[in-house]
């Protein structure tokens, strides 16, 4: 028999050639991509408008309750606080009973407190209310980026994820512009109760197009596995510089947003509520900004990235100083793109960087985002309320010079890491 005809031969080219398992994972043009996409952009857009419906109503709460801009300003602290506190617990369970469940679940009990809140009898009872609503709503943003981050591949996750925050942008802006125009003709409680109504749409349409996933594996939700995974993220540098800078961005983008609509009201401009939120269409910019954020990252790497954002957002800060609506409305463009661009690269170097517990590494990075989004709208009110609107564009500043310096004390740490690594031999 020829030696070609032995079974050795055979086995060896069966060893020789190893056939890769086809990648599942959704990618653009691929099956339920778009649903996919147009799902958890539709969570997006409920969640903005929802966790913020309050805050271009700032001016007519603090009249209809008497109460000064710090004080209505809980209305948004309280429900982006809550968030923050909350969006850890909600990722652990994320990881036992599954992303789209705890999706669809925490949905659900954010619009039934929407539809509640016009009903406030005091500002108490309202930032109660707001509370529930961002401790809900906390089940949303660290579930998505976990989801998009096992069903999706690798190299379509920042665009994946651009999407989930380019909603986010499109919910905060129609949120607001709803509401001003609502409310400058039947008050805000009318305008807070319509945003809910919206909500609700939303959520079914993004439980009946959310297709069912395929790689999530159940995890524990033993406290001591929780604690060792949460231990392990914050003792990894990378993940602790992102999640800073992540919280400063917001505190910036906070603070400008909790503030405008009392800068506006005021003279030099006098602007009535309705275009007040009509203000809000410069979120289209950061929907833009968030979606481009994959080629960005392309053209300029991450840091490179986060330094134009930075930049920008400084720059927008400045001329937003002007007397002139033209010049303030310029200014507000460039905070919104430097804002969302450095978010989403910001969030998806988070999902990137985190190999295992992506949950819990997205949700601390949600808890730092609107650990800063709370404190912004806070201290950017006290400031103003201080020193008008150049106290809270000087507050801004500070934030994007620390966004800047960790940046740059990133880039020193991996050159430093580059240099120790050994040179392979030749």
């Amino acid at each position: 028999m020829p030696a070609a005809d032995t079974g050795a031969s055979t086995t060896m080219d069966a060893d020789a050639v190893t056939v890769p398992a086809p990648d599942s994972r959704m990618t653009p043009g691929g099956p339920g991509y778009r649903r996919m996409s147009l799902a958890l952009f539709l969570a997006g857009v409920a969640t903005f408008a929802l966790l913020y419906s309050t805050q271009a109503l700032l001016p007519l709460v603090s009249r209809d309750f008497g109460v000064t801009a710090s004080a209505a300003s809980w209305t948004v602290s309280g429900a982006t606080g809550a968030l923050a506190l909350f969006v850890l617990p909600m990722s652990a369970l994320s990881e036992r009973f599954g992303r789209r469940t705890l999706m669809t679940a925490s949905l659900a009990v954010a619009v039934t407190v929407g539809l509640l809140v016009p009903f406030a009898p005091s500002l108490g009872s309202l930032i109660v209310l707001r509370a529930v609503q961002g401790a809900a709503l906390a089940g949303l943003p660290a579930s998505a980026t976990a989801y998009l981050a096992e069903e999706v591949r690798p190299k379509a996750l920042v665009t994946a994820i651009g999407l989930f925050v380019a909603g986010n942008s499109v919910g905060g802006m129609s949120g607001r512009i709803i509401t001003g125009w609502v409310a400058q003709e039947w008050g805000w409680r009318v305008a807070v109760g319509t945003v809910g109504v919206i909500a609700v749409a939303c959520a079914v349409a993004f439980r009946l197009l959310l297709p069912a996933p395929k790689h999530f594996t159940a995890g524990s939700l033993r406290p001591r596995v929780l604690a060792r995974t949460v231990r392990d993220h914050l003792a990894n540098p990378l993940l602790r510089r992102l999640y800073a800078i992540g919280a400063l961005f917001m505190t910036v983008f906070g603070g400008v947003y909790t503030v405008i609509g009392y800068r506006l009201t005021e003279a030099p401009f006098g602007l009535p509520q309705g275009i007040i939120g009509s203000i809000f269409l410069v979120y289209l910019v950061g929907t833009v900004s968030a979606s481009t954020a994959g080629r960005l990252v392309g053209r300029l790497g991450r840091r490179g990235a986060l330094y134009l954002a930075g930049g920008t957002t400084t720059a927008g800060l400045l001329l937003s100083v002007a007397p002139s609506l033209p010049v303030v409305l310029l200014g507000l463009v460039l905070i919104t793109a430097g804002f969302f661009a450095g978010h989403a690269v910001a969030s998806s170097a988070v999902s990137h960087t985190a190999k295992e517990g992506r949950a819990q590494a997205s949700a601390l990075y949600q808890s730092a985002y609107y650990i800063g989004s709370s404190t912004g709208s806070t201290l950017g009110a006290v400031a103003f309320h201080a020193a008008g609107w150049a106290g809270t564009v000087g507050m801004g500043v500070l934030a994007v010079v620390g966004v800047v310096v960790i940046t740059l004390f990133g880039s020193r740490a991996a050159r430093i890491a580059a240099r120790r690594e050994p040179v392979p031999a030749h």
